[in-house]
């Protein structure tokens, strides 16, 4: 077996260059939840406006690496812990997402009880249909919290099989797994075929990712270049269409698909590492979402929904002033971003502060020390 990632093993942020290496880390996560509320808003506002928007390409354009990228960055760290004893590792990534998973569930379905509990008659057969739909989150991924699950199981599998399947192996499986057609399957089965391949990718080459942000920060002009040859790239396999119904577009092609997930990760990984480079507003803003991106995905749904709720009403009052539906999704997704962030500011250090960190009594092993330092890449923090 390989060993671990130098950059996974050692204490993090005890040197300016390690903190260089991880400010790129949140840069690309924030990137990547911002593209993330961007399609649940978008696709939801044109679905509400009956209509598309220029975000809907954005949306389009970004489908190919947008969740590859989420799952390799939350990869990176996971040999920090992953020879740890199963108690430790169990709190970290096992525990530590079930929390939040749990929790959120039950906050988001609160807010849809009615839908959720429709058709049943009497108080006791809706307190019976709503307890049955929590039983059902516990093996069927509920609504967007799906990559909060999906990131306990794959934590989970890559522990056992890690020192009992060689990594080339596990990876060509891995691979093997999301090429082949697995739509008729379970969800859960389905989803974890679809992106194991790119948590375990960025697990097993974290040295060598963080090794090439580290050569794109050194070559900007070079990394600039392949930068917009991947952008043109992915727009003709997006916007090509393939005339089959299964598969509209070249880029959801098997092995296309896994080649423009794997490339598209990778280049916001350039991405990331020349806007770290760069700096600047936009780079700090980026930064940001990415410190608290479990903030914003637990976060966003409620205030996507109340602002697209908004503006149709808005529109069927003052048709005279509608707003189209590229400038209505805009509006959905810089709200869905922000209200969660700004929310979590507010309830820091009150009663409300569980929505977001996870108490004491949640843990089966020590609390790590100094939060600060141990900042897994796209994956709920001890915030």
């Amino acid at each position: 077996m390989t060993p671990a990632p130098r950059v996974a093993t050692r204490p993090l942020r005890p040197i300016p260059e390690e903190a260089a290496r991880l400010a790129w880390v949140d840069v690309a996560k924030g990137l990547c939840i911002i593209l993330v509320v961007m399609m649940h808003s978008t696709l939801g506002t044109g679905e509400a406006l009956g209509g598309e928007g220029v975000l809907h390409d954005v949306v389009e354009f970004a489908r190919p690496f947008r969740i590859p990228d989420f799952f390799l960055l939350s990869g990176l760290f996971l040999g920090r812990v992953i020879d740890r004893d199963w108690r430790l590792f169990a709190d970290r990534r096992v525990v530590h997402f079930a929390y939040f998973y749990a929790l959120w569930v039950v906050i988001q379905s609160l807010f849809k009880a009615g839908a959720i509990v429709a058709g049943a008659e009497g108080p006791a057969d809706k307190l019976a249909a709503f307890g049955l739909h929590l039983a059902e989150a516990l093996v069927v991924p509920y609504s967007t919290l799906w990559f909060v699950y999906l990131l306990a199981v794959f934590s989970v599998v890559t522990k056992l099989l890690h020192r009992r399947v060689p990594p080339a192996v596990l990876l060509v499986a891995a691979a093997v797994l999301q090429i082949l057609p697995t739509n008729g399957l379970p969800e859960l089965l389905d989803e974890f075929c679809e992106r194991y391949v790119y948590f375990l990718g960025g697990t097993l080459f974290a040295e060598a990712i963080f090794r090439f942000a580290d050569g794109v920060r050194a070559r900007a002009g070079l990394a600039l270049a392949g930068l917009a040859l991947w952008a043109v790239l992915e727009a003709v396999f997006v916007f090509t269409p393939t005339g089959i119904e299964a598969v509209p577009t070249l880029a959801r092609l098997p092995v296309v698909s896994l080649a423009l997930g794997t490339v598209g990760a990778l280049a916001i990984v350039a991405f990331a590492s020349l806007m770290t480079r760069a700096g600047g507003p936009i780079t700090a803003a980026l930064r940001a979402c990415g410190e608290r991106s479990i903030v914003i995905y637990l976060g966003f749904f409620l205030p996507m929904a109340l602002t697209r709720t908004v503006i149709v009403k808005f529109n069927e009052a003052r048709p005279d002033l509608a707003l189209d539906v590229g400038l209505a999704s805009v509006i959905v997704t810089a709200a869905a971003v922000l209200a969660p962030l700004g929310f979590e500011r507010l309830v820091r250090g009150t009663r409300l502060d569980f929505l977001f960190r996870r108490p004491a009594a949640f843990h089966i092993a020590p609390a790590p020390a100094s939060p600060a330092r141990l900042r897994p890449a796209a994956a709920p923090r001890e915030a």
